[in-house]
């Protein structure tokens, strides 16, 4: 095997501007500035798009909350209690993590930004499940929006160009407007330490093959269009690539689709929080220990969420000189949501509880010429029977199974198509109401914009072990 190349040495920066490797003129002063400034734009215009409602809040709300107030489950649609809120933790992240904190602290500064938001945002009880989605699949959220802003700007060297700039503030806004606002001082750009990276850009025509609502009366877009961009960061095997950073591995996946209600299908985020990479013989390459993730799935007649820690591994072998086999398998447990679209009588639209899930993701590199891949999902939504409600909703459990499987050509340069199935299913047990079983099924033909050669397989050999 070649020798790992040594990292180069960080560059000296000019007084006053912030280095990523000390730490120097980092800010803890501006986010607790900008969180609060944020969440009081966002409530001056929540009560003007949602006037006489719980945005009409201030200190009374707040002194009622501590003399009488308690902590409970909300009642938000699923699309703004699940998806809205860690988008609003994503924000507050970003600010911290911009003016140099890492990601722990910004974790907490969007904990405490989602706590103020409870307390002084809504005039309502404040949510359990808020502060669980906005602090913590918002930080998730945030840190990936983080490193593929920087990875744009890195790209464009010591000064990234204006598009790089505009890129940057559209994934990650927060980091933009710091950039912007405060001159040279955060222009330093994040370390990413050439970790192995994998985009694919997919504009699909779905079509749903099967189709089973038992129980409910659903309705749902038999023919659409949809358009997903995957990203994988820190592929394993890379020379030299180390993993000590929270999510210096991390998968992230979102669709859109053109419904004005749910213009989102899914986001799917998993990364690696604590771990270390391993090795064996010459043609395997992998890394383990503690991954966090976030998974929102609305496929139009039902849906479900989760966020979660869980134990894995993500790996890469080398079956041939031109085959790989890239997988990841992980078992966890988190705190979600499930539920139908469309209710029937005594039927609430979704659910929380506890949720143990697993995860297994396969992909088999056959060179420049194709891939094959596949991804299954299980969720398990169980009672909510320590949380001492009387409601039967939170008596009631819930289990979520998604398979896509897909296969891509390579036609050439960055160009691809591919044919993808996706099945997902819904099993529902309440006690005042009928069990439901639903089912939805998805084919797709796909054109592929690839970013990275191979479809992602890492190359760690040298030339002499690659012909054996």
């Amino acid at each position: 095997m070649g020798e790992e190349p040594v990292p180069a040495a960080s560059p000296t920066l000019p007084k006053g501007v912030h280095s990523w490797e000390t730490g120097a003129n980092k800010s803890y002063l501006i986010p607790a500035l900008e969180i609060p400034s944020f969440l009081f734009i966002l409530n001056q215009y929540d009560r003007v798009a949602y006037p006489n409602t719980v945005y009409y809040s201030g200190t009374k709300s707040a002194e009622n909350f501590f003399l009488h107030g308690h902590w409970e489950y909300d009642q938000d649609p699923f699309n703004i209690s699940q998806l809205g809120h860690p988008l609003q933790g994503a924000t507050m992240y970003g600010f911290a993590r911009s003016t140099g904190l890492n990601f722990w602290e910004s974790l907490l500064y969007s904990n405490i930004g989602s706590y103020i938001w409870q307390i002084t945002g809504e005039t309502d009880n404040p949510r359990i499940n808020a502060m669980i989605t906005t602090g913590q699949a918002g930080s998730l959220f945030g840190e990936a929006l983080f490193r593929m802003a920087n990875l744009l700007l890195e790209g464009g060297g010591d000064n990234p160009g204006v598009w790089r700039e505009v890129g940057a503030a559209v994934v990650s806004p927060p980091t933009g407007l710091n950039r912007l606002v405060f001159g040279d001082r955060f222009k330093s750009v994040f370390p990413s330490h050439d970790p192995a990276t994998f985009m694919r850009l997919r504009l699909g025509a779905d079509v749903t093959t099967n189709v089973s609502q038992f129980g409910t009366s659903n309705a749902y877009t038999p023919d659409k269009a949809t358009l997903d961009l995957s990203f994988e960061y820190g592929l394993p095997g890379k020379p030299g690539y180390t993993y000590t950073r929270p999510l210096d591995y991390f998968d992230f996946q979102i669709t859109g689709q053109p419904n004005s209600t749910d213009p989102i299908e899914d986001v799917m985020l998993r990364g690696l929080l604590y771990g270390t990479k391993y090795e064996v013989g010459d043609d395997y390459r992998g890394l383990w220990g503690l991954y966090g993730s976030y998974d929102y799935i609305s496929p139009e007649i039902f849906r479900v969420s989760s966020t979660a820690v869980s134990l894995g591994t993500t790996a890469q072998w080398w079956l041939s000189h031109a085959v790989a086999l890239q997988g990841t398998t992980l078992t966890g447990l988190g705190f979600g949501a499930a539920g139908t679209s469309t209710v029937t009588e005594g039927e609430r639209d979704y659910h929380y509880g506890a949720t143990p899930q697993e995860l297994l993701a396969l992909r088999l590199i056959f060179g420049d010429a194709a891939m094959f891949d596949m991804t299954a999902r299980e969720y398990y939504v169980a009672p909510r029977y320590f949380s001492g409600l009387d409601a039967a909703d939170a008596k009631g459990s819930e289990q979520i199974a998604r398979v896509n499987t897909s296969f891509t050509v390579h036609l050439w340069g960055p160009h691809a198509i591919g044919i993808q199935y996706v099945f997902t299913s819904r099993d529902a047990s309440y006690p005042n109401i009928p069990n439901v079983h639903q089912t939805l099924g998805t084919v797709s033909l796909a054109y592929n914009y690839l970013f990275g050669p191979h479809f992602g397989a890492t190359e760690w050999r040298d030339a002499e072990d690659r012909e054996r």
